[in-house]
């Protein structure tokens, strides 16, 4: 089996989750490149549905080794606790490596967090408030406290004191927060430090080794490609870097490891937060009318469009083509997963944006300007639906109806990719495969 680069290619959410979950038993480690708790996956684990938010999905099969990056930024205590749930369901965490060069949080990066998106107000970003951002912020200014400091109590003494002496007059001056003492934060990590350390490892040179032996890797990513940092919809994005370039740099491995990128797409597009939506169906209390508003209440409840890590509600729209190829590029896709083929069910007819409309102006290209994004209407071609067909139980392609392989043949042609796995439903064997593997 090669080693694969998974990513989301819209605004996350694309049901990452089930298919890392579905595929990592084919690897012998599956790593998490970039991210905190940020995100949220939901394997299933007998007849139980469960919710990770920092460990990798390998963690599901005992074959696998799981691998937190040096990408990601872990705040111990998430860890801890879902280790305990896992381990309380019967599944071992054993296999775990954490990179020593991965950052920590703190608990000031969640207040700051929190403070900042209120001083924001309406321009607020939507992040989660668990201090993903502040952290990555430590980070690039070369003020962060990493995994291997927290392991070392007088490394890491020495410097929480120092930058507390920046980050309390901050909290206090500036936000009236409340400060913290290096007792009050040693009381509460240090026993974090003590059950994760076991766990610490240099995952450059484990991951690396396990190339030149053959083994093969799983690169999973969190949130979506237009929420990277550079090649996202910024500012409304995450503090990471979600693409298949990510991989490299989150983990110590180079390019030449990555045998296919895989990205997922929704059969149609959600994202959380505030920031550019072209295809967006709004929901009436934000001003939808019509059958817009309609389409886009339908996709919402029939699809469940509920964060898994923040339970809000997610912003719906038909299926962005421009979006679809513009991933397809800065990923260098091989292969696309299209999950939740199943909601369209519910339609009679099914629209694609196949191109953006500003100041007469058509863009068939995504657009970096700001702008132009924000002001861009889409141009959507219209298809039949297959309304009333349940698909779940289908386990071949030929057993869809032919609107259905219709739809996914058009998103083929239009984006470029190849869709090589298609989830017609929530469970692992609601899934028909497609070329994959092969």
């Amino acid at each position: 089996m090669p080693s694969t680069v998974l990513v989301g290619a819209q605004w996350g959410d694309e049901g990452k989750g089930k298919i890392t979950d579905l595929i990592a038993r084919d690897y012998d480690f599956v790593v998490r490149f970039q991210g905190g708790n940020n995100a949220g996956h939901t394997v299933i684990h007998g007849d139980k549905k469960l919710a990770l938010h920092l460990m990798p999905s390998g963690v599901m099969y005992p074959d696998c080794t799981p691998v937190i990056g040096n990408g990601v930024v872990v705040d111990p205590g998430v860890l801890v606790k879902e280790m305990a749930m896992l381990q309380a369901e019967g599944i071992s965490c054993d296999k775990l490596k954490i990179s020593c060069d991965a950052h920590v949080i703190m608990p000031y990066h969640k207040d700051l967090d929190g403070a900042d998106e209120k001083r924001l107000g309406s321009n607020q970003i939507g992040t989660t408030k668990r201090g993903i951002g502040p952290c990555y912020q430590d980070k690039m200014g070369r003020k962060g406290i990493r995994v291997q400091d927290l392991m070392d109590e007088r490394v890491f003494r020495m410097k929480l004191e120092a930058v507390l002496a920046q980050k309390n007059p901050i909290l206090e001056k500036i936000y009236g927060l409340h400060t913290y003492t290096v007792e009050e934060i040693c009381e509460e990590y240090l026993p974090y430090a003590r059950i994760l350390k076991p766990f610490m490892a240099e995952t450059a040179q484990l991951l690396n080794q396990a190339r030149r032996e053959g083994k093969s890797i799983l690169f999973e990513g969190a949130q979506g490609t237009l929420l990277d940092i550079d090649h996202g919809t910024y500012p409304y994005v995450t503090s990471s870097s979600c693409c298949a370039g990510g991989a490299c740099t989150g983990t110590g491995v180079g390019p030449k490891a990555m045998d296919r990128v895989l990205g997922i797409e929704k059969a149609y597009v959600t994202r959380v937060g505030g920031g550019p939506f072209p295809t967006e169906l709004k929901f009436p209390e934000e001003g939808g009318v019509g059958q817009d508003a309609a389409d886009g209440e339908t996709l919402c409840s029939v699809g469940h469009e509920f964060g898994v890590t923040t339970g809000r509600k997610r912003r719906c729209g038909w299926f962005d083509a421009v979006i679809g190829r513009y991933a397809a590029e800065v990923n260098g896709l091989t292969d696309v997963a299209l999950t939740k083929l199943d909601v369209l069910s519910a339609f009679d007819t099914i629209k694609v944006c196949v191109a953006y409309e500003c100041d007469g102006e058509r863009y068939d290209y995504f657009p970096m300007q700001q702008s132009v994004l924000f002001h861009a209407k889409p141009v959507y071609v219209e298809l039949p639906g297959w309304k009333g067909v349940d698909i779940t139980g289908c386990t071949q392609y030929e057993q869809l109806p032919e609107n259905a392989r219709k739809y996914v043949e058009y998103l083929e042609e239009i984006t470029g990719v190849p869709i090589s796995i298609i989830a017609v439903g929530p469970d692992r064997d609601q899934t028909i495969f497609r070329g994959w593997g092969e």
